[in-house]
């Protein structure tokens, strides 16, 4: 089954896309969204959503994002809040400039157009190594690569993203990128109805002069508080380009940053080719694990890798992989940056049977040995055993101790394997001193195929031997593994037995398309590591920021306990100049963490995207000096030197003070091991004593699934915002995304939902212009006196509460469901339980109560219905619905009746067709039964109370938990019930446990809320109707006849028995001349009156107005049937019947009467019956 869309009509589609187009220009016409700081304080809320990056289109992955602070908007409106919601667009970075710089060189090649050479496309894969706490988002393919749906060259890139042809060559240019996407963005945005206040817009770089001018003051701000340094730091860096390579710089790997491992320095004691016989060669082992060194028994080598032997500038020989000597090339290892001082390539088989000498270990020499499972792209393909503490060794060892066929197949001995036992390092509680062994005997793994027991058992002994285990040997013993780790490193780095090795957590790939290193760099960094600042983020900023969720609280955490330098500045790209050294551009992850102050005044500086034209206050650029800014931004600042007018700067320093902080920061969880991060680290930088203005809360959402999978154009699963309007119109689409999911789980979002939304918001419109058109019809008067309308009332209260509670916690598929579907419920089960008799007033305030609380999500559909029903302004300037506590014991009485109206069906069905018994050969014929009787318990049967009194004994006596069942069962056996409820005690004990967790303790009292003889005696005519019978009767349980009625209903839990009433056939007929009325058959029973034969008639014929129907006699009921009837005079020689008339029937003789007014007369079966078409 597919949930992609087959539409077969568009015109729902097209009425809403044109309500969305009206509505779009009043909220223009008001300017409903532009707002500035009051002079008077009123409650506030701003939110943000990281400007996205001016290289392509939105899409819908954007949208989703963007629509939780949309949704959020519209809820803070409705609270009476002044609600600012802005939007910028990044352009910093290297990537533009990339993209332009390649199309310049692809035309110089190929051509303009471009002819290019037909070559065979390769699809970069990433290493799917598991590696234990990685963050999920790192190593993740780039957006561009999103975009480009696998196109190879840049022009093919912009042909895929929709560019004409003809204007692809302006694209050479970058600044015509800033020219070209960010007003497309706008326009895609202002389609979706986004609650922005477009005036605040803004690009960056120092093409816009104002946000230049913030971001140089940011810059020397930071300097000045000393969280800017400059020195060599390891970074992610292309070779091909010559300089870091920050996330949004990558074609593959965004959030990947560098990986320290430890190189064991195995030194190489036979078995060298010729060339090395004079050198001192080592074998370099790349480990996570320092602190295990102590444990290895061999080392491991893939004899199917091609290694090289290179000399290093302290003379030393190591033998790895050619990828980890390029790496080690930028790390200053070697004579010169960037070049390989390569002896010679050796095969691995060559190398297994050498001996080495392991620092560390007991062994005096351990050997080289082949495993299948190194892989060629991670560390230096060297690996050292430690068979104790790591299962894969452990495995692999006893693989190879086991099967001698394996060892003699490379040539190895008996002594290079077999005496090599696990040594204990590690003592980790509840699993011993060989975790490795311990665990992978316990999980039964059989050998190195045994691939998900293996990572199980990686898990186990990894974590838990980090955290909890102690070191036994070796100078560090008896203390903590996690407390030795570096302390290990260190010691061996020293005593010359080892070197500290980065490489990429992952596979990164650069915009240029160059397989990236990690190199040692002079660079421009900011100090996310230093203690201080780390501490001030963690301790003072990070517990008072809502975060929504543990998990993305935790991921917070875990970043701030990694993460320390980060490169902020490179050469190369778009951006504003370092303001000390204009050779760096500020890149693009250190631009954007604390741009939403600026947003507060970008309307007062800017009169455009660009920045090109001065805004109203008409200041000039060089006039936003960095005194100005502290004016503006601190609150204690001085007022500056400047020939700006005085009240030109207290409107700015106004518009900061109001809405600063950001009340809710929305974006992607793969933001927080960064972005999100450094924006809390700037925020306390910059504001250092005014808390006041640090982020207030961040929400993380998932990725977004299209369809169940995941958005590419290479497979067509993609849409852009723009496609995503179009084919299902802004609200359709806006409610999909609120149904698609929330927190930071991956969402899905479905087209066949967004379809449906088309068709329930259409619905929805078309519902309420008609009832509008025939309010008169609907029942006026006192509305509180049918259960019914109280029902409808309280059930409403309830879900309004239920609404504002889940947009409040942002959970927007919950409000969805609480605030459309279930509401949209209620008022079907109102039409239900009134018998479609729902009251004029009641009906208004649901339509008004629906677009209200549903207009954060679909603020058109809302709008225009708001207007519809004559309401004065906008919808986005009402408030939430004032609401009183719903009445819950009447929502309970209401679900009561349901259920009890859903078992009474059960049991109908159940005696209407009797199970066929034993061999019967003839099916046992359908009954219809006609009338029922309803049992009400008032409490308990006797055995039954005698249990629950039990059970609440129980209970309490085990501080308010149930205690096991055999202890209920010698309890229960005490009660002396008798042989006949033996059997039944049990699952009754069941039920009662289940009820308590459920409802809570109040089962134990055995009271309801509600009288429940009075909710079925009120709604005896509901249950008549739903049931299809002819009467009802509801009764005691106590004065049933029935025993096993007497003995086991019980209170919330009423029984039921149908029957069947004799009745007479009556035919009915239409003498009305091309009524479409046909004549039809219906039984009539003893005392029937007029209105039930009428009730009987109206839903036999579907007539809708019992008051449109008239029941006649015949005057003579022998003769008159035989008479031609006359065309002219329909109702001729019959006899109007009185609505006070009633039936009498002689099943035996099958005779009808109607006595009225005192009288009795025969029908003959027969009546006439009229509909007044009025």
């Amino acid at each position: 089954m597919t949930d992609k869309l087959e539409r077969k009509g568009t015109g729902k589609l097209q009425t809403l896309i044109e309500i969305e187009s009206e509505v779009q220009q009043k909220w223009d016409s008001m300017k409903i969204f532009e707002i500035d700081a009051p002079s008077q304080d009123k409650p506030k809320y701003m939110c943000t959503f990281p400007y996205p990056y001016m290289n392509g289109v939105l899409h819908l992955g954007h949208a989703f994002t963007v629509s939780k602070c949309e949704f959020a908007a519209g809820y803070e409106r409705l609270l009476g809040k002044n609600v600012l919601y802005p939007f910028g667009f990044h352009c910093t970075g290297m990537p533009i400039k990339a993209c332009a710089d390649k199309l310049v060189k692809e035309m110089e090649l190929y051509g303009n157009p471009p002819v290019f050479p037909q070559i065979e496309k390769s699809i970069v894969t990433e290493d799917s190594d598991v590696k234990l706490n990685l963050d999920k988002s790192k190593g993740k393919k780039s957006k561009a690569v999103a975009k480009s749906g696998g196109a190879k060259f840049q022009w093919e890139i912009m042909r895929a993203i929709g560019t004409p042809e003809k204007d692809i060559p302006k694209f050479a240019d970058a600044n015509h990128w800033l020219e070209h996407f960010p007003p497309i963005a706008m326009r895609h945005l202002k389609r979706m109805g986004i609650k922005t206040d477009w005036r605040r817009s803004f690009i960056t770089t120092d093409v816009n002069p104002y946000y230049d001018r913030f971001v140089r003051w940011q810059f020397i701000k930071l300097k000045e508080r000393d969280h800017i340094a400059f020195g060599k730091r390891y970074t992610v860096f292309s070779p091909k380009d010559n300089q870091p390579c920050m996330d949004h710089e990558r074609q593959t790997g965004e959030g990947v940053g560098p990986l320290e491992y430890t190189l064991i320095k195995l030194r190489v004691l036979n078995k060298l080719p010729s060339v090395l016989e004079k050198e001192k060669v080592f074998l370099v082992a790349a480990t996570l694990r320092p602190e295990t060194m102590y444990g290895q028994t061999n080392c491991w080598i893939h004899p199917d890798i091609n290694y090289i032997a290179f000399r290093l500038k302290n003379g030393e020989v190591w033998i790895g992989t050619e990828r980890c000597a390029r790496n080690m090339s930028w790390q200053e290892m070697f004579s010169s940056t960037g070049v390989t001082d390569k002896i010679c390539s050796i095969k691995g088989s060559d190398l297994i049977g050498c001996a080495v000498k392991a620092p560390l270990t007991s062994y005096e020499r351990v050997y080289v040995l082949p495993m299948m499972t190194i892989k060629e792209s991670k560390g230096t393909g060297i690996v050292t055993s430690v068979p104790s503490d790591a299962p894969d060794d452990y495995v692999a060892l006893q693989d190879l101790k086991k099967k001698q066929q394996f060892r003699a197949k490379y040539n190895l001995s008996d002594e290079m394997v077999l005496p090599f036992d696990p040594i204990p390092i590690i003592d980790i509680p509840e699993i011993g001193d060989l975790a490795a062994v311990t665990v992978s005997e316990a999980l039964k793994i059989q050998s190195q195929n045994d691939t998900d027991k293996l990572l199980e058992a990686k898990k186990q002994v990894y974590m838990k031997g980090f955290y909890e285990g102690v070191i036994k040997v070796g100078s560090f013993a008896g203390q903590p593994v996690q407390n030795v780790k570096k302390l290990v490193q260190q010691a061996m780095i020293e005593d010359g037995t080892a070197a500290k090795y980065m490489e990429c957590e992952n596979l990164v790939i650069s915009r240029s398309n160059d397989e990236c290193v990690v190199a040692l760099c002079d660079q421009w960094y900011l100090d996310y590591g230093e203690e201080k600042w780390k501490k001030k983020v963690k301790e003072d900023c990070l517990p008072n920021v809502n975060t929504y969720s543990s998990e993305v609280r935790n991921n917070f955490i875990q970043t701030l306990d990694w993460l320390q330098e980060h490169a902020c500045c490179r050469t190369y790209g778009l951006g504003s100049r370092l303001p000390w050294d204009e050779t760096w551009l500020v890149e693009s992850l250190s631009d954007s963490t604390i741009y939403n102050a600026y947003y507060t005044v970008a309307h007062l500086l800017q009169g455009n995207l660009r920045g090109t034209e001065p805004g109203i206050l008409g200041i000039a650029p060089e006039q936003m000096t960095n005194e100005v800014w502290d004016y503006i931004f601190f609150k204690n600042a001085p007022k500056p030197k400047t020939t700006i007018k005085d009240e030109a700067l207290a409107r700015m320093k106004r518009e900061f003070q109001y809405w600063y902080p950001v009340d809710m920061r929305n974006s992607g969880k793969d933001l927080i091991p960064n972005h999100l991060t450094y924006y809390l680290y700037n925020h306390v930088a910059i504001w250092p004593d005014e808390p006041e203005r640090w982020p207030a809360s961040i929400h993380a959402n998932g990725h977004l699934l299209l369809n169940n999978e995941k958005m590419s154009k290479q497979t067509g699963n993609f849409l852009t915002l723009e496609e995503s309007i179009r084919k299902f119109s802004a609200d359709g689409m806006r409610l999909a995304l609120a149904d698609s999911g929330d927190n930071t789980d991956d969402a899905n979002f479905v087209e066949k939902t967004a379809d449906t939304a088309i068709l329930r918001l259409y619905a929805f419109v078309d519902w309420v212009r008609e009832f509008l058109e025939d309010k008169s019809d609907f029942r006026s008067g006192p509305s509180d006196e049918l259960f019914s309308d109280r029902v409808f009332v309280a059930e409403m209260n309830q879900l309004i509460r239920d609404s504002k509670y889940h947009y409040s916690k942002m959970n927007y598929k919950d409000a969805l469901r609480t605030c459309f579907f279930e509401f949209q419920a209620v008022r079907d089960r109102y039409r239900e339980l009134s018998l479609g008799d729902m009251h004029r007033d009641l009906i208004m305030q649901f339509v008004k109560n629906q677009i209200l609380i549903l207009s954060p999500i679909c603020p058109h559909v809302c709008e225009h219905v708001w207007s519809q029903i004559g309401e004065s302004g906008s919808i986005l300037n009402a408030l939430w619905p004032d609401c009183p506590a719903p009445d819950e014991s009447l929502i309970e009485s209401c679900k009561y009746l349901l259920d009890a109206a859903h078992d009474f069906r059960l049991r109908l069905q159940e005696m209407s067709n009797p199970k066929q018994k034993g061999k019967q050969q003839v099916p046992p014929v359908k009954v219809k039964l006609t009338h029922g009787v309803f049992y009400v318990a008032e409490k308990f049967p006797e055995w039954q109370d005698s249990i629950i009194n039990a059970l609440r004994e129980l209970y309490y006596a085990n501080k308010r938990e149930f205690p096991a069942n055999n202890i209920i069962a010698e309890k229960i056996k005490s009660l002396n019930l008798g042989q006949k409820y033996a059997k039944k005690a049990m699952p009754f004990v069941q039920k009662i446990k289940s009820d308590v967790a459920s409802i809570g303790v109040s089962v134990f009292d055995q009271m309801t809320a509600f009288s429940e003889t009075e909710v079925l005696k009120n709604n005896r005519e509901y249950l008549r109707q739903t049931l299809g019978l002819e009467g009802v009767t509801i009764t005691l349980s106590r004065e049933a006849k029935d025993e096993k009625i007497s003995e086991e209903c019980c209170p919330l839990k009423p029984m039921s028995h149908f029957y069947t009433v004799p009745s007479v056939e009556v035919s009915f007929v239409n003498p009305q001349p091309c009524s479409g009325m046909f004549t039809v058959q219906l039984p009539v029973y003893e005392d029937d009156n007029m209105t039930k034969v009428k009730q009987r008639l109206m839903k036999a014929s579907r007539i809708k107005e019992i008051s449109a129907l008239t029941l006649y006699r015949y005057k003579d009921p022998i003769a008159s049937p035989l008479t031609i009837p006359s065309f002219d005079e329909p109702l001729k020689d019959k006899v109007m019947c009185s609505n006070d008339a009633k039936f009498e029937v002689d099943v035996g003789s099958e005779k009808v009467f109607l006595v009225e007014n005192g009288s009795k007369q025969f029908l003959n079966k027969l009546m006439i019956y009229w509909v007044n078409a009025s």
